[in-house]
């Protein structure tokens, strides 16, 4: 087994083979002489910054050091958080999850560190750091299971809030996990948390939960919108920082809850949730944020008025609603909703799809970080070739038909979206026939692929 050597004794090793005297490797590394003297001459302790300098004037890589300082700090020298906290933000900061995790193993041994490590999880977590984030809550949520600590709800919100992502059998999976946490958080933390759950949900089609949490957010809201305006309340408690202004929750709450209606086919009880959000006049601030949210609000009334009617069975309003729809900037999630009316009502939208044409070929799936753009517009845009395909092939295109179910189905695929698929499957069943060429021989590889599995997912989409 290698000897490793000590980190003094591979720094004096540096200065020897170099021929370096520590005052003139102190200048190079921007160090004081003496300090560096100290370090090497005696037991005293080397701070990560002093570390940093060292390595930097040795020509390492950053860590180079990283698993000897680990053994020095936590193996032969009790632990001091002072010294430790800068070294693990270093760890994170580094991608060095196994120095990180040597430490904290230790440290949990010592319950009165967690706060210390929750507030790293924090950190590392705002910085993106999302690996690091997910060990330490993870480490923090067992370690606090028997408590009913905030501290133990918010590790489970961000554990489900960094599992959420494009692959939907995950998001169902940290979306079960988290459900019995939400209500323990915060009353700013559970807005958010609530309206999280609801997102995941409305992009698994799943439009009775969907419903239930935007209602509990509405609910939520409609309370703490209260205890913010009471005079009284407001000196005596501080508020939390919400991601949005808190009206947008109530206003958003109805809007979720006339999604899941229409989706369900009860498009008399969403037009009630659409008109719960259409009057905005009871908001009492008036700053720039606000105004914006009220005029985002006020034109996805007007949008989804025209949806509503639509939906069910008033084609009448389709000419009004693609001019509408002509002046946005996006207008996919809009298209979808024509090609939906037209396969559900048999309608010719031939001259509009040629019109949005140059829109259409341009699309592309928009990378984010953002919860509700990484885990909905993936399903939006992989629904919108499987009802294009379902429209083309139904009108004898079948070259370009087949051609949207690939693309529909491969998205689907990278989604783990089992309805998307089965509905793919059931839709190149149909028209296999019909198959050709190339596309025709990879849509067959993958219905036999699908064919070979347990069967398909119930449901249409």
């Amino acid at each position: 087994m290698e000897i490793t050597p000590k980190i003094r004794a591979e720094i004096q090793t540096y200065l020897y083979q170099k021929g370096l005297s520590k005052t003139q490797f102190g200048h190079i590394a921007g160090l004081n002489p003496g300090t560096l003297s100290g370090i090497l001459t005696s037991n005293r302790s080397i701070s990560v910054y002093q570390l940093d300098l060292i390595t930097a004037g040795m020509n390492l890589p950053p860590d180079h050091f990283y698993e000897r300082y680990v053994e020095e700090c936590t193996v032969d020298e009790p632990i001091n958080w002072r010294r430790i906290c800068p070294f693990l933000y270093r760890c994170v900061q580094f991608h060095r999850l196994d120095c990180l995790q040597r430490v904290v193993s230790v440290l949990l041994d010592n319950l009165g560190y967690l706060p210390n490590l929750f507030e790293l999880a924090e950190a590392s977590f705002q910085n993106g750091y999302q690996d690091a984030a997910a060990y330490l809550y993870g480490n923090i949520a067992e370690s606090e299971k028997q408590q009913h600590s905030e501290r133990l709800a918010l590790s489970h919100y961000r554990l489900f809030q960094i599992a959420v992502g494009k692959d939907q059998n995950r998001n169902m999976d940290a979306a079960a996990k988290f459900e019995s946490f939400v209500h323990r958080l915060h009353e700013a933390d559970q807005l958010d948390a609530l309206k999280d759950l609801a997102n995941v949900y409305r992009s698994l089609s799943l439009w009775d939960k969907v419903y239930k949490y935007a209602k509990q957010m509405g609910q939520l809201g409609r309370i703490y919108y209260g205890m913010v305006h009471n005079s009284e309340r407001k000196e005596k408690e501080p508020q939390k920082k919400l991601s949005r202004p808190l009206f947008v929750y109530i206003a958003y709450a109805e809007l979720m809850c006339a999604h899941a209606c229409d989706a369900k086919g009860d498009h008399e009880q969403a037009l009630a949730h659409l008109r719960g959000y259409a009057d905005l006049s009871w908001v009492k601030e008036t700053d720039p944020d606000t105004l914006h949210w009220m005029g985002q609000f006020q034109r996805w009334v007007k949008i989804n008025t025209y949806v509503n009617k639509l939906m069910s069975g008033d084609v009448s309003v389709l000419p009004d609603y693609v001019e509408y729809i002509a002046g946005e900037k996006e207008i996919f999630a809009e298209l979808l909703n024509v090609i939906e009316a037209a396969n559900r009502y048999h309608i010719d939208v031939d001259h509009i799809l040629r019109r949005f044409e140059p829109q259409i070929t341009a699309y592309q799936e928009v990378s984010s970080t953002d919860m509700y753009t990484q885990q909905f517009l993936p399903q939006q845009y992989a629904r919108f070739w499987y009802k294009m395909a379902s429209y083309s092939l139904n009108k004898g295109r079948y070259s370009y038909g087949f051609e949207c179910l690939l693309v529909a189905w491969e998205n689907a695929l990278t989604m783990n979206n089992q309805l998307i698929i089965s509905n793919c499957a059931r839709l190149f069943e149909r028209f296999s026939v019909k198959a050709v060429l190339e596309t025709g021989r990879e849509l067959q590889k993958m219905w036999k692929e699908n064919d070979q599995k347990d069967g398909f997912a119930l449901g249409s989409n």
